[in-house]
């Protein structure tokens, strides 16, 4: 164990992300790292990493009906919603968007707001109320808020999306901030199609695009 402090001391100097510090390490699986995180460093990676000077963001990652999922919250609202196969090519994605955070595993009252978001995913129409931080460009905003006004078991195309926030040129630009979700399902890209109705690419994959659609079709 002392050997591997020093290594992750000297690694999280230098490495690209946390992970590929803890692989470089020795560590087996990120997972096993943040565990023992505390023992480990005696603080928290993300805050040796940034001297301190980070922000707290309180995640975790399990399994739903479609795949891997990873929610992450700060201290306003629930920042990340990931869906995937692998849950350490989530954690990487989490940490390439806050890049200088404080990563916290979540504890019992963070539960609760993983079962929102499952039910979410399992009920995608349902109305559930999550308190959110959505961080993005003021372009992304005017989208996001576009998607979220489309109710449950419609579709909008991406030039009807376009019209609705006054630029109908940016069509493009549209499909760009749909790809760029960082809260998959709370914000339902899923249900932006092409403009025959079929279905277009989805950053979480098509096939969980389909499976959310038709589920609220059926509810």
């Amino acid at each position: 164990m002392a050997h591997r402090q020093v290594q992750l001391r000297a690694h999280l100097g230098h490495s690209r992300t946390i992970t590929e510090a803890i692989h470089e390490s020795g560590f087996q699986s990120a997972g096993r790292f943040y565990a023992t995180a505390n023992e480990v460093l005696g603080m928290k990676p993300k805050t040796l990493r940034a001297r301190g000077q980070a922000e707290k963001i309180t995640f975790a990652v399990g399994q739903c009906s479609l795949g891997a999922i990873l929610v992450a919250a700060s201290a306003k609202g629930v920042c990340a919603i990931l869906m995937g196969e692998d849950p350490e090519l989530l954690l990487q994605d989490l940490q390439t968007r806050f890049p200088k955070a404080e990563l916290f595993g979540g504890d019992r009252t963070f539960a609760e707001t993983i079962a929102q978001v499952v039910g979410l995913i399992e009920r995608p129409d349902r109305n559930v109320h999550l308190p959110v931080d959505i961080r993005g460009t003021a372009f992304q905003h005017r989208v996001w808020d576009a998607l979220r006004r489309i109710p449950p078991g419609q579709t909008r195309s991406y030039a009807e999306i376009a019209e609705l926030i006054g630029q109908p040129k940016a069509v493009r630009a549209v499909a760009s901030a749909c790809a760029a979700n960082p809260l998959a399902v709370a914000i339902p890209c899923h249900r932006v199609v092409r403009t025959d109705g079929s279905l277009s690419g989805y950053r979480w994959g098509i096939e969980r695009k389909k499976a959310l659609l038709d589920r609220e079709h059926k509810g």
